[in-house]
C-alpha cells in the first residue's frame, strides 16, 4: 500500500529573449503541495509569470519549456528515478498546454503590450489523479521565456 503524502513543487525560471532586455520577466513557482495517490480528482495549482515591456516592444510571446521530460505532452516531476506526471496550461479549463506554440501547445502572445507596466499571467498546473508513486518530494524546473 502506498502512502498518501507526496510533496510536489515546480520551479519556473525566467529568461528574456534579447541581451539588451527591454522586456523583463520573473516568476513564482507552481506548488502542488501534498499529492494524495488515492484521490480520484486531479491536483491543481497555480503559479505566476510577470513581464514588463518598454514602448518599443511589440509582438511578444511568452513560452514555457518542457522541463526534464523533454515533452510538452507529458511533463514530469522527478524523485530519483520515479516520475509524477503533470502539465501546465494557459487557461483555467486546462484545455491548452502552455508550451512554445509547436504542435498542439500554445503560448501567450500580445501585439502591443502595456508600456512599462507589470503584466501578471497565471500558469495553471494540474497533476492527474491516481498515479502510483512513492512518498517523497518530486520536482521539475521549466524555463519561462519572453520573446520580443
Amino acid at each position: 500500500m502506498r502512502h498518501a503524502l507526496i510533496v510536489a513543487a515546480l520551479s519556473l525560471l525566467a529568461f528574456s529573449g534579447r541581451a539588451e532586455a527591454a522586456c523583463t520577466i520573473s516568476t513564482t513557482a507552481v506548488n502542488f503541495g501534498s499529492y494524495n495517490v488515492f484521490n480520484t480528482s486531479a491536483t491543481p495549482a497555480n503559479g505566476t509569470i510577470t513581464y514588463r515591456c518598454g514602448a518599443g516592444d511589440h509582438n511578444i510571446a511568452v513560452s514555457i519549456s518542457t522541463g526534464s521530460s523533454g515533452s510538452f505532452a507529458n511533463r514530469t516531476m522527478k524523485k530519483s528515478t520515479e516520475n509524477l506526471t503533470y502539465n501546465l496550461y494557459l487557461d483555467a479549463a486546462f484545455a491548452t498546454v502552455w508550451g512554445d506554440g509547436s504542435g498542439t501547445t500554445g503560448q501567450y502572445t500580445i501585439k502591443n503590450p502595456p508600456n512599462g507596466t507589470d503584466v501578471n499571467l497565471t500558469v495553471y498546473g494540474r497533476v492527474p489523479a491516481l498515479q502510483d508513486v512513492s512518498v517523497g518530494s518530486y520536482s521539475d524546473t521549466v524555463i519561462a521565456t519572453v520573446n520580443f
